[in-house]
């Protein structure tokens, strides 16, 4: 197979800070191509350089292909560059529950976080999520069981959760425990993420 360079968008202190930690991870050829974002501030615009169909980020190009959304461009680059052994593949036994973690952070995750944050009161039974305690409790259960979402596997679900987690444990979203302090730890302490952040800011 020959492979093609990919083109990480990328904006600074954005959700695709984590794509150059996960490229990393996959030892897969790359390039970062800056693009400028709105922000939460007001500050920032749309650059009309980025393929995404609202101007956010991640997304990349490969050949092609053009992929967004963070789950998306986590499942098809793990599934693209499988060496790692970072994403299951289809036949494995763990490729159900990576899927499932991947759909869980984009669906149930991030809109109960944004719903908390915002005080909106969204009654239980009436939204695809549920409340951040519920959410809370499924991962303070999964990590009782192992040292990852997937157990003994590191997976891409990993550098999703792991790196938001970092951002905003012991905030009033995320209560710290020490179980979670060590998951964020293993997480952040990986080699691939220093090499990340010197990429980002070399």
């Amino acid at each position: 197979m020959v492979l093609t360079m990919i083109t990480l968008f990328h904006a600074p202190r954005s959700r695709s800070s984590r794509f150059i930690f996960l490229l990393e991870e996959l030892g897969a050829p790359y390039e970062i191509k800056p693009v400028t974002i709105r922000r939460g501030d007001g500050s920032g615009v749309a650059d009309a350089a980025n393929p995404h169909p609202h101007g956010k980020v991640p997304v990349i190009r490969d050949g092609d292909s053009t992929v967004f959304e963070s789950a998306a461009v986590a499942l098809y680059l793990t599934d693209k560059f499988p060496q790692a052994g970072i994403g299951p593949l289809p036949g494995d036994a763990k490729r159900g529950a990576y899927l499932s973690w991947l759909a869980y952070y984009a669906g149930v995750m991030e809109p109960a976080w944004m719903s908390l944050f915002m005080k909106w009161d969204v009654p239980r039974g009436t939204a695809g999520w549920v409340k951040t305690d519920e959410v809370m409790e499924f991962v303070t259960a999964t990590l009782e069981k192992g040292p990852y979402l997937l157990g003994e596997q590191f997976s891409a679900a990993d550098i999703l959760v792991g790196t938001t987690f970092a951002m905003f444990l012991g905030g009033p979203m995320m209560p710290r425990t020490d179980l979670l302090d060590a998951y964020v730890k293993r997480v952040t302490e990986r080699p691939a993420l220093a090499r990340a952040k010197e990429r980002e800011n070399g």
